[in-house]
């Protein structure tokens, strides 16, 4: 198993694009690559929360996670999500991703029936691998979506024993007292990519590497800006670029999360179509106020270059 030796920067968490009645237009799946590579992402977490993952079916996973690795050739480190209600089919969607060429896997427990126990999630991750034993596999801590919250220390602990190709975590909770155990357990041995963008640098200062986020979908220039404020040690600077980040966030969540981020996409240039239900779908009514909400945080001053965007007929 060739495990990426603790991965740093920026993975953009890609959304589905999708036609009007809802199918996956995978004809747009190359623009939205090429649009991370030109704005200096280093991966991609693909079919996750942002890619409506759970909302889609094995078989269209299977071919979007293709598509992605297509696509990236190589270019992109990939990530494809492959957490789902039935262990078995968990399991058969990490085979594919192995037998793709994706680079990772990364996978959330059922969510219907939930774990109770650090015990018997490492059980439940331990069949999801047994379909990717060559892939490095990264548990998804999404509590808030998942309704899961147990004790990621004991989980490193023990994961890392029982699970040859276990890796890391990809860490979405705002418990930065927590992530930092996680980062410095057993001398910094795991990959723990944190994914709360709008606590990016709190998760720098307690020596974060690699964060997978959905923002960086289209102000990937900022984060990165932001990154390079602090390794140059001027925290006013990246408090003030984090703060762009945050306001940016709460205009998203004033506009109900996903769906206001497909709308985003759109909005600068490389339209990715409406969510799935059951998430709401946006109204063509509510872009004109999105917008004006965005450019009163300044957003539109750092998005990724619609120019990098080839236009698909």
């Amino acid at each position: 198993m060739n495990t990426p030796s603790h991965i740093s920067g920026l993975l953009a968490a890609p959304f589905t694009p999708m036609y009007p009645d809802g199918t996956i237009n995978f004809s747009k799946v190359p623009d939205v690559v090429n649009l991370l590579i030109d704005n200096k992402v280093k991966g991609m977490f693909v079919c996750g929360s942002t890619g409506e993952g759970p909302s889609l079916t094995t078989e269209e996973r299977k071919q979007l996670a293709e598509a992605f690795v297509k696509a990236a050739g190589k270019r992109l480190l990939v990530f494809v999500h492959v957490g789902h209600n039935s262990i078995t089919e968990a399991r058969q969607l990490a085979e594919h991703a192995q037998q793709i060429g994706a680079d990772c896997i990364s996978a959330t427990p059922s969510t219907y029936f939930k774990v109770d126990s650090v015990d018997l999630l490492v059980q439940c991750l331990q069949e999801i691998a047994k379909g990717a034993p060559s892939l490095p596999l990264y548990y998804y801590n999404i509590p808030a979506l998942t309704g899961i919250s147990l004790d990621m220390v004991k989980l490193l602990e023990k994961a890392g024993e029982a699970i040859p190709s276990f890796a890391g975590i990809k860490y979405t909770a705002p418990l930065i007292h927590d992530y930092q155990a996680c980062v410095n357990f057993s001398n910094n041995k795991y990959d723990i990519l944190y994914g709360t963008d709008e606590m990016l640098l709190g998760a720098l200062a307690t020596g974060a590497r690699g964060f997978i986020g959905s923002t960086y979908n289209f102000v990937a220039p900022l984060y990165n800006a932001l990154m390079e404020e602090f390794k140059k040690g001027n925290v006013k600077e990246a408090q003030r670029l984090q703060y762009i980040s945050v306001e940016m966030v709460r205009v998203i969540v004033k506009y109900g999360g996903l769906r206001a981020q497909k709308a985003m996409m759109k909005l600068i240039g490389l339209d990715c179509g409406n969510v799935r239900y059951p998430l709401s779908p946006f109204k063509e009514h509510e872009y004109k106020l999105l917008e004006a909400d965005l450019r009163s945080v300044g957003f539109f001053d750092w998005i990724c270059k619609p120019s990098a965007v080839s236009v698909v007929s």
